[in-house]
């Protein structure tokens, strides 16, 4: 392997140790067929949403144009990123990864989950401005609007991770190449350099922290102006059914950016399991995918309907 007897800034290629705590391969046999068992599921559920929200052009606004493109387009790649390598290795031994793909993994998956974040932020406007402006959202939230404030948050999403990334790639690495973790993450990466990582760790620590607990900020600040204005409507059918529309995205919040924080305190609690700072990683990469088409089919009629209708529709086509 290329992790031994190397020269200064001589590695070409990583190993994917996975969990250091389980190396049986019993274990990473049923580990690799429950991560691919999740892998399908969200991939085909996020793809069943993106053919439902093409098909259906009552669907075809704002609100469901931001839903399609986090938690359908975004969540595909989020998973894809990363689970297959990672399967690979558990049930094929494939653990070796080179240097480019490792860093382009990298990017990818910190670009994935700041994305994210601010399009969560996004959806808390233009709940805002639904709610608490109702005269003005036709105005503001237009589709071609929506299209660039997505297109402004993906950019985002991949300017901010590239920052620390172009600091990584400037360290020495002459070994070892040993990655204890399922993918590459920053931190992981890092490590293994040879050189100075201190202005490295805080800049990505400050990067890390302002895209989630700006856009949090921001989600809370949004929702405590919604609460205000709803509990203003003098009916209680109107008042329901002004919450009943933010139910759903205050869950999606919740499970993201609780996930998100018990990685970032894993890393930073002294004497805390590797094996459990790995798995919470994964955690917040395999879980909000997958529960995101189950929330919205369940919660939002619109969509659930529109599901059923199209799977009505082809079975009469079917038939035909």
């Amino acid at each position: 392997m290329s992790g031994t007897n190397q020269t200064p800034s001589s590695v070409t290629e990583f190993i994917i140790v996975g969990f250091p705590g389980i190396q049986g391969q019993d274990a990473k046999t049923i580990l690799s067929g429950v991560f691919l068992t999740l892998y399908l599921l969200t991939f085909v559920s996020n793809l069943l949403m993106i053919i439902v929200f093409a098909m259906d052009e009552s669907l075809h606004s704002p609100m469901y144009t931001l839903i399609c493109s986090l938690f359908s387009f975004l969540d595909i790649i989020v998973v894809t990123v990363t689970v297959p390598k990672m399967v690979a290795a558990f049930m094929f031994d494939f653990k070796t990864i080179s240097y480019n793909s490792c860093f382009t993994q990298l990017l990818f998956h910190h670009g994935m989950i700041m994305t994210e974040s601010f399009l969560l932020g996004l959806m808390a406007y233009d709940r805002f401005v639904a709610i608490c402006r109702p005269l003005h959202y036709p105005n503001i939230m237009t589709n071609l609007g929506v299209v660039r404030k997505i297109i402004s948050c993906w950019v985002g999403g991949f300017v901010c991770p590239s920052i620390p990334l172009s600091l990584a790639l400037r360290l020495t690495y002459c070994g070892p190449n040993k990655i204890v973790h399922c993918f590459c993450d920053h931190v992981s990466v890092i490590r293994l350099a040879c050189s100075e990582t201190v202005v490295n760790n805080y800049v990505a620590l400050t990067i890390s922290l302002s895209t989630l607990f700006f856009p949090l900020f921001f989600i809370l600040l949004s929702y405590i102006r919604i609460v205000r204005s709803v509990l203003k409507i003098a009916k209680s059918e109107e008042c329901v059914k002004a919450f009943s529309t933010c139910i759903t995205h205050i869950f999606v919040i919740s499970v993201f950016f609780l996930t998100a924080a018990s990685v970032y305190i894993s890393y930073r609690i002294p004497g805390t399991s590797t094996d459990m700072r790995i798995m919470a990683a994964l955690i917040q990469n395999i879980l909000p995918p997958l529960m995101n088409p189950i929330i919205y089919c369940l919660r939002t009629k619109e969509i659930r309907e529109s599901f059923l209708r199209t799977l009505r529709k082809n079975k009469i086509l079917s038939v035909t």
